[in-house]
């Protein structure tokens, strides 16, 4: 090929990007299949996965990021971020490059679309050009991320024709219908004959067996779990489940689990986080199998597409109905919408594909939102809503959302309770705008386990945001709601050690709704708090709970901080490290805001000088935030 022919057409267009949870992915597949459908060639590629040195050498560059938590870079971002903020870089290094940044984000959160917004300014600082302006999605919107992404796609693909029509030679117009475009799976299905399967697999039960079919279902299954090892750290028994609220409390139940290691004991520390990995309802995945005309019985193994036939035999073959239980969400996720493209080319039923189609075009778009995602459509519900599509299983296995585990800040030291693992657990129930009744599956699952039963959960030990402290150093604590659980363990844990040495004090500012209903662990709180306990005024420490509806007026957290301003202050100046726990929609921000304001009042410093004062305690890890959603 002759060198002018290569300049006929640039080469493929690269999409890198940083997912946490999936939705960026989703985004950056939904963004290589619109380039594609106009006939530009695309290269996607997770940004761990991207040798960042190349970067300069590429013409044009697609970003697409998430933001997590408290404004923190995904996992698989952070080498790449590091790269960029070396000091060696210069101002030219990117001149070449032309980007464009999508990001998503929940504006909900105070750090709204952070990653974004900084990768954007550090590639603009480093020499780049954007092709057009930042995209910022936002859970928050009543479309979702969505809103923000179709107009910037379409603005993407004007100014990528402008820079080099090559992209398109066909123009950014012409579209390939989806019938004519629809790629082939990503995986492919093989089938084993029953005889040959080493009858160990099906009739051995104990609980190597359970860690080893979860590790087996996982490794086979195409989506690549957060979680780096796809066997379970162990399986724990479960020893105790009591509800923490009243009974009669309607909108609120909280669980307090205990759990026994029955294998060796896993060390953890105090901060860290549980992941478990839920059962599902065999009901819906009987539905399920049923439904899609699978057979349960049936032993299966999951290949990439382009696999070599001679690596295929290296799986073991897995029970296509423990395949399903162990890794497919269908009853409590709800579908991406790449899986209403791929319906609507399974539909037989012309009205089902008129509406699949109506659903995935740019004016479908706010309907589709409101009937999946705020209505919260599990995968069984939408297949049953379209009862003339059958989908193979190869994209099944694919699209289907992936069965996730969910993760608890433990609420016990093991100092306390050596063979241990506590949780505090929410049982999230709730009613969507069309009064249709939904339940956390894994909260509620845990809510109906009995221990009289004899019930093994399989999980996985994290650390968490908020590091174990030295019982040297001040603490000043705030957990509203299930965000008590960390300082359950906290407090726990430096009551032992004030048994042989001297400790330093704790303050910990407690909130609920009621006293009466949802005052989680009161009397542990309460003895504490008392006879020069570590939470006691005398140890220079305190415990303080806000009731936020046993007045007219509400108390919250932040009230009861401002309360004891001069003290928080005097703590403060010692050295105290702060933790913040619990609900991501408000309440962090509002608890910076009331630290500010008094660090403001106490120390006669202006509010910008409070804020410094802040963020320089940030930095110096001497301010920790577990928030969730």
């Amino acid at each position: 090929m002759g060198s002018s022919d290569m300049e006929e057409r640039p080469k493929k267009l690269l999409i890198l990007y940083a997912t946490q949870t999936g939705n960026a992915l989703d985004v950056a597949e939904r963004v290589g299949r619109e380039a594609e459908r106009r006939g530009c060639p695309v290269h996607l590629i997770s940004i761990d996965q991207y040798d960042t040195s190349c970067l300069a050498q590429e013409g044009t560059v697609i970003f697409v990021v998430s933001t997590t938590g408290q404004g923190d870079t995904p996992d698989p971002m952070k080498g790449f971020w590091k790269y960029l903020l070396q000091r060696n870089l210069s101002g030219q290094w990117l001149e070449g490059l032309h980007y464009a940044v999508f990001g998503l984000g929940d504006s909900g959160y105070q750090k709204f679309n952070f990653v974004a917004k900084k990768l954007d300014r550090r590639l603009l600082d480093l020499g780049a050009t954007p092709i057009i302006q930042r995209g910022l999605g936002d859970d928050q919107h009543p479309s979702g991320y969505e809103a923000a992404l179709d107009p910037w796609m379409i603005s993407l693909w004007n100014m990528l024709n402008n820079i080099n029509p090559k992209y398109f030679p066909n123009g950014p117009e012409f579209l390939i219908p989806y019938e004519n475009f629809m790629a082939e799976p990503k995986v492919r299905i093989q089938y084993h004959d029953i005889k040959q399967v080493d009858s160990q697999f099906s009739t051995n039960s104990d609980l190597n067996h359970i860690a080893l079919q979860i590790e087996r279902a996982r490794r086979v299954s195409p989506v690549k779990f957060s979680l780096d090892k796809n066997r379970p750290d162990c399986i724990l028994k479960l020893v105790k489940n009591e509800p923490l609220t009243k009974s009669g409390s309607i909108d609120k139940e909280v669980h307090h689990f205990e759990f026994e290691f029955v294998s060796s004991a896993i060390e953890y520390e105090v901060g860290n986080v549980l992941e478990v990995l839920p059962s599902q309802n065999p009901a819906a995945i009987d539905s399920f199998i049923l439904r899609c005309n699978l057979d349960p019985e049936s032993f299966i193994t999951v290949h990439p597409s382009e696999m070599e036939n001679q690596l295929l035999d290296a799986c073991t073959p897995i029970k296509l109905k423990t395949f399903v239980e162990l890794t497919m969400d269908v009853a409590s996720a709800s579908p991406r919408r790449y899986f209403f493209e791929v319906m609507s080319i399974f539909a037989t039923a012309e009205h089902e594909k008129e509406r699949l189609q109506y659903f995935v075009s740019p004016e479908g778009r706010d309907d589709l939102y409101q009937y999946n995602q705020r209505e919260r459509r599990t995968v069984l519900e939408v297949l049953e809503d379209f009862p003339s599509v059958q989908m193979p299983l190869e994209w099944l296995v694919q699209l289907v959302p992936p069965l996730k585990t969910r993760a608890f800040s433990i609420s016990s030291s093991p100092s306390a309770h050596p063979n241990q693992v506590h949780l505090t657990v929410n049982v999230v129930s709730w009613t969507t705008p069309f009064k249709r009744s939904r339940a956390g599956l894994c909260s509620n699952w845990l809510a109906k386990l009995d221990p009289e039963q004899c019930v093994y959960v399989p999980v996985w030990f994290q650390k968490g945001s908020l590091p174990p402290p030295p019982p040297s150093l001040p603490l000043i604590l705030i957990g509203p709601g299930t965000g008590c659980a960390p300082f359950r363990g906290f407090v726990e844990e430096r009551a032992i050690q004030s048994l042989t040495g001297s400790t330093a004090p704790v303050m910990f500012f407690f909130g609920c709704r009621n006293e009466d209903n949802d005052f989680l662990y009161r009397e542990f709180w309460i003895s504490h708090s008392q006879n020069g306990g570590v939470l006691s005024e005398a140890k220079g420490g305190g415990f303080y709970a806000a009731f936020s509806r046993d007045q007219s007026q509400k108390v919250y957290v932040q009230h009861k901080i401002q309360e004891h301003s001069r003290r928080v202050w005097n703590l403060l100046r010692e050295g105290a490290a702060v933790y913040v726990a619990g609900s991501s929609t408000k309440m962090p921000a509002d608890v910076l805001l009331a630290f500010e304001e008094i660090i403001s009042k106490e120390s006669g410093l202006p509010q910008e000088s409070a804020v410094r004062w802040l963020r320089a305690l940030e930095k110096a890890g001497r301010y920790h935030v577990e928030a969730w959603s």
